[in-house]
């Protein structure tokens, strides 16, 4: 492998190789090793402080309740099967790494947790298909401060007459890095976007949402801009979510829809969602991890801000997309998440909420074909429908007392991300907007 490899990389002309990796403050960082010493790092990678998980969003320094310090090594080893030469950085290539201690997938890596989650949906004769949805805003930095690379509206062509070349050599980068491009229009937002990218395997698509945000970052530079994914930017313009496609496959087939059910759903994928819902306060933690996401979380802001579910409703936390044509529905789409997530956490959590809705046959209720937020208090309550936590603190509690998700995390990965978002959560509480997106804005 190793001299294939080295030619192959050699021929491709280049210098540095970049092993990723996205840690419990969902901050992607990476080390790079020099083409001419490939061969010390091909298979052991290359070493990190073990305490690179105990790191939260506002400086690099250990948050001491993690229970990680100055003492300990992990190997962030690449999987080449995730190599792929960065267009937008000649002579550079990426790498996605899996950490790795005495030998053995590390229990507080993230990637090694979405792993773990796909094999539990397997032994339950499940496949998940994914996708990550991405809103983002491209600005620019004036002597006033950060200001929209545009003031147009949602869907307007003008926007994209503006924002052409970047978000043309944005779709061309995506395409390089075999990430097939389906859909793009301006957002609501002045300057805001939204790109989608084909649905693939679990894994694959926590790995294409790092590799997605990476692409689009890096472009925006190299045309005086910059790119950012943070959920709420301006208080007065939308939010940037980052929705989460998902389908259930057994045997190759797509088994999310039933004519007979409702919602036109199977059993199996109301149960899905079911333990979506049932889980969805603990949820938020990893899904929408910052106290910014809170911001965008809002009534009739089409952000998912409540427990329910329903056939294109976008104010539910999960829709159910019809399609023009049979079969309908093929996917459902989780609206209450955001790119300030880890990918690999906050899909693989997803995934053990679901399977837990599968094994105890959980019950969705009935689907809602009305804003949430429109129906009185009495109303939510005998359609057991609730509005989602407002802040990451109550997130956070929720997921303190979820033994579900505890479990399937695992102790020390538990602990440690717990640690982080607390750790966060105090430090921001009480941040006005403009404090937080100076803080924020180029983490996302």
């Amino acid at each position: 492998m190793e001299n294939d490899l080295l030619e192959s990389l050699k021929s491709a002309s280049v210098r540095f190789i970049r092993v990723l990796w996205c840690d419990n403050a969902n901050v992607i960082r990476a080390k790079a090793f020099y083409i001419g010493v490939l061969s010390e790092h091909i298979e052991t990678g290359i070493g990190i402080s073990a305490a690179q998980q105990a790191i939260p969003v506002m400086y690099d320094a250990v948050v001491p309740e993690t229970g990680l310090g100055p003492v300990g090594e992990v190997w962030l080893v690449p999987d080449w099967s995730s190599l792929s030469v960065l267009p937008y950085a000649p002579g550079h290539v990426r790498v996605i790494g899996d950490i790795i201690k005495d030998g053995e997938t590390w229990s507080l890596c993230p990637r090694g947790f979405l792993k773990r989650m796909v094999a539990e949906a397997k032994n339950e004769g499940l496949e998940v298909m994914a996708a990550f949805e991405n809103e983002f805003y491209l600005l620019r930095r004036t002597p006033e401060g950060i200001v929209p690379a545009d003031e147009t509206v949602f869907a307007s062509t003008l926007g994209m007459d503006l924002n052409r070349a970047v978000i043309d050599e944005i779709a061309d980068d995506l395409i390089a890095q075999k990430m097939p491009v389906e859909r793009y229009y301006p957002e609501s937002g002045p300057g805001q976007h939204e790109i989608s990218i084909r649905y693939s395997e679990a894994l694959q698509a926590a790995d294409r949402q790092i590799a997605f945000r990476e692409t689009v970052r890096a472009v925006a530079i190299k045309h005086g801009l910059r790119a950012s994914f943070l959920p709420k930017i301006f208080a007065d313009k939308a939010g940037s979510g980052c929705h989460l496609h998902l389908s259930l496959w057994r045997d190759r087939q797509n088994i999310l829809p039933d004519a007979a059910g409702a919602g036109g759903l199977s059993q199996t994928a109301r149960a899905f969602i079911a333990g979506i819902l049932h889980h969805l306060p603990a949820l938020m933690a990893l899904t929408t991890p910052t106290s910014n996401s809170y911001r965008r979380i809002r009534p009739h802001f089409w952000s998912g801000a409540f427990r329910a579910w329903g056939p294109d409703n976008r104010e539910a936390a999960v829709r159910i997309p019809s399609n023009p044509a049979p079969p309908s529905p093929t996917h459902f789409e989780l609206k209450t998440s955001d790119a300030s997530a880890n990918p690999y956490l906050a899909l693989g959590a997803v995934i053990a909420a679901g399977l837990d809705g599968v094994r105890r046959n959980l019950d969705p209720g009935e689907p809602v074909a009305v804003d949430p937020g429109y129906l009185s208090e009495a109303e939510r309550s005998t359609g057991r429908i609730d509005r989602l936590p407002a802040f990451l603190g109550d997130a956070i509690g929720q997921l303190s007392r979820n033994e579900t998700l505890l479990s399937a995390l695992g102790s020390e990965l538990a602990r440690a991300y717990l640690a982080v978002r607390k750790a966060e959560w105090e430090a921001m509480k009480d941040m006005e907007l403009e404090e937080e997106v100076k803080l924020l804005l180029e983490r996302y």
